[in-house]
């Protein structure tokens, strides 16, 4: 008899009713393998199986969110984390973020559409768009810290606080080295730190610093937390009205700092204000003029550090080399020690 005429054997007939065949079943599991390792690090399955038609449509949805909509997305417990931004150093901020675990209720305040599309298009809904955008050169030179309008980042914090929310900003150029939440001890309206770089007594004191040289603090506007309370709206109304009371020229435009301090300065010495000023403890959230130029304190508050903040320096360039310098440029690979939505999703610009 031969192979063709044999009978078929019994496991070939229970192979028929049941459908499965390993020759076939094996290389389709070995695909869904392959899938299922390699596609979290190149893209989603919408990549495979939309196309780009869907993907603009997805975008659509948020192209149109508002600030409102977008607040009440990404807000945990009663709190966003927020930045402004149309430059670099968003992955550094995002990925130093996520290693602490509070990414999820991070908000990018998008100043042009190419941020806005490509933070959404990865993390849907972690963008809103509120123009304008800053000029090229000056955003190169400065990153995020500034925008083309220079009352543009009080608007974006008080719109959120009359939304009702807890918020903290950042620059995008700091990086967090551990949470700083719990030392947002107490229930203070306003929390910020000293942008000077002299050293302060690790027990020194949690009030507003007198005015230096030029009549009014040195307050740090890069990392503030601020509760929506009547007081702090006040305070931002005021560095509003600060900002566009002074004299702006072409070279210093920019720089909302100043304001920030007379604004913070006017509100302490303001019976009607009532709000409650926190400075937050310098060696967990020290100047870069402190960390990056004095050595012999960086050891001696080893182990102390939150969040570091990139400044007393101008430039991207000089501010990468520094972040490389000191072990503050976060790569890619170091970020697969917590996978998640925010690890990645920006590439550097």
């Amino acid at each position: 008899m031969s192979l063709l005429q044999r009978p078929m054997s019994l496991h070939r007939r229970q192979q028929q009713k049941t459908g499965f065949f390993p020759h076939r079943t094996i290389p389709l599991l070995a695909l869904l393998v392959v899938l299922g390792v390699f596609l979290p690090w190149t893209g989603t399955l919408e990549g495979l199986f939309f196309s780009s038609t869907d993907r603009e449509g997805s975008l659509s949805r948020w192209r149109d969110h508002t600030l409102a909509q977008a607040a009440a997305f990404v807000a945990r417990n009663g709190t966003l984390i927020v930045c402004a931004v149309s430059q670099p150093f968003l992955n550094n901020w995002l990925i130093s973020i996520a290693r602490q675990r509070h990414h999820e209720n991070v908000l990018v305040i998008a100043e042009d559409y190419s941020t806005l599309y490509n933070v959404n298009q990865r993390w849907p809904g972690h963008a809103v768009l509120i123009p304008p955008a800053p000029d090229a050169q000056t955003a190169h030179k400065f990153g995020s810290q500034m925008t083309g309008v220079p009352s543009s980042r009080p608007r974006h914090l008080l719109n959120i606080l009359e939304l009702g929310y807890n918020v903290m900003y950042n620059i995008v150029d700091m990086v967090w080295l551990a949470d700083p939440f719990p030392y947002l001890k107490g229930n203070h309206d306003v929390y910020f730190t000293d942008d000077m770089a002299a050293v302060k007594p690790l027990n020194h004191s949690y009030d507003l610093p007198p005015p230096a040289k030029k009549g009014r603090t040195y307050i740090c506007s890069c990392m503030i937390f601020l509760r929506p309370t009547k007081g702090v709206k006040e305070v931002m109304k005021k560095w509003i009205d600060e900002l566009q009371e002074q004299p702006w020229s072409k070279k210093g435009k920019s720089n909302d700092q100043p304001a920030f301090n007379w604004a913070l300065n006017k509100a302490a010495g303001h019976v009607s204000y009532l709000v409650d000023l926190y400075l937050l403890p310098q060696a967990a959230f020290p100047s870069g003029g402190l960390y990056f130029k004095n050595e012999t304190w960086v050891q001696e508050t080893k182990g102390m550090h939150v969040i570091i903040h990139n400044n007393y320096i101008s430039g991207f360039e000089k501010k990468i080399k520094r972040f490389r310098d000191y072990g503050l440029l976060v790569k890619y690979k170091q970020a697969g020690e917590i996978f998640c939505t925010a690890c990645g999703i920006i590439k550097m610009m």
